[in-house]
């Protein structure tokens, strides 16, 4: 059972619900909750949720560690392999569509990228600065673009990688075929008219800096150039520590861009024909339609 949808939508309270519901353990495919050390800027589970079913993937590494989606695909499995002998359902839940997309489908098979290459677009990111890397990326792979969070510069190096090895956009190896799981699963996505997830968002940002996101992100200050920082909550106040931007044009960014990354979550998830749509706030229909597909 994959719970997907738009960040701030409610898929944290409706997984648990859902669990809860079928007795059952949670497994996250939210890669910036990975990470134990950011917890207020992710959007974290509080620990009374944590500690309501048992989840899984949740602030399992630091974010000094190096983690791919690779490595998430095959420790997952292992997992939802061990699980299952226990359980008849799963739960997964996350906004990140590659990571749901590792699980359910397999990774795709790129082309290995040079360390010669990929030192050559560090190089460039550094001296020339991310827009330029966003704007060969939109002239090379425009489809893939769209999709990617382009304020990561790890995965625009990827792409442009790719792209540079094998002379095909990023988004031509991203359709190869499915692997075969030993499980069959369900998705439902969680939705709202525009106004209402912005509207979400916008007051999910405000909570987290009553929070002690500030704080958080002074913490992680001297992490700054890891990948894990390289997220929406985390730059934008990396600038005002810089003495960049003021600290409400700050907060104001990091509201824009959760509101893009939303947009292209929802560009992703409307592309998969599999998933089973419903408002947000209909969880009792959504545990009964669940019910009902499963025969539990």
């Amino acid at each position: 059972m994959c719970i997907i949808g738009p960040t701030a939508i409610g898929k944290t309270s409706l997984s648990i619900s859902i669990a809860r519901n079928f007795n059952t353990e949670i497994l996250s495919c939210d890669s910036r909750q990975f990470f134990k050390e950011l917890k207020i800027g992710t959007a974290m589970p509080s620990q009374e949720e944590l500690d309501s079913v048992p989840h899984h993937f949740i602030g399992n590494i630091s974010i000094k560690q190096e983690y791919s989606v690779g490595d998430f695909e095959k420790e997952a499995i292992a997992k939802i392999d061990q699980l299952f002998t226990k359980y008849d359902v799963l739960v997964m839940v996350g906004g990140s569509g590659l990571y749901e997309k590792a699980i359910t489908e397999g990774l795709d098979t790129f082309p290995e990228v040079t360390p010669v290459i990929k030192s050559g677009l560090i190089k460039e990111l550094q001296e020339k600065g991310i827009e330029f890397l966003q704007k060969r990326l939109l002239e090379t792979d425009e489809e893939y673009y769209h999709l990617v969070d382009i304020h990561n510069p790890a995965r625009i190096i990827r792409a442009l990688g790719v792209y540079e090895v094998s002379g095909k956009p990023y988004s031509y190896f991203r359709k190869n075929k499915k692997k075969t799981r030993n499980f069959e699963y369900l998705k439902v996505g969680l939705t709202a008219p525009r106004e209402i997830i912005y509207s979400r968002i916008n007051l999910r940002v405000d909570n987290m800096m009553e929070e002690g996101l500030l704080e958080e992100v002074k913490s992680l200050y001297s992490y700054r150039n890891q990948n894990a920082l390289q997220t929406v909550g985390y730059k934008e106040l990396f600038d005002y520590l810089d003495g960049k931007i003021s600290l409400d044009f700050a907060v104001e960014e990091i509201k824009k861009n959760t509101r893009r990354y939303a947009k292209r979550q929802l560009t992703w998830y409307r592309r998969d024909a599999h998933v089973h749509w419903f408002d947000y706030q209909n969880t009792n229909q959504i545990v009964d339609f669940i019910s009902k597909e499963i025969k539990y």
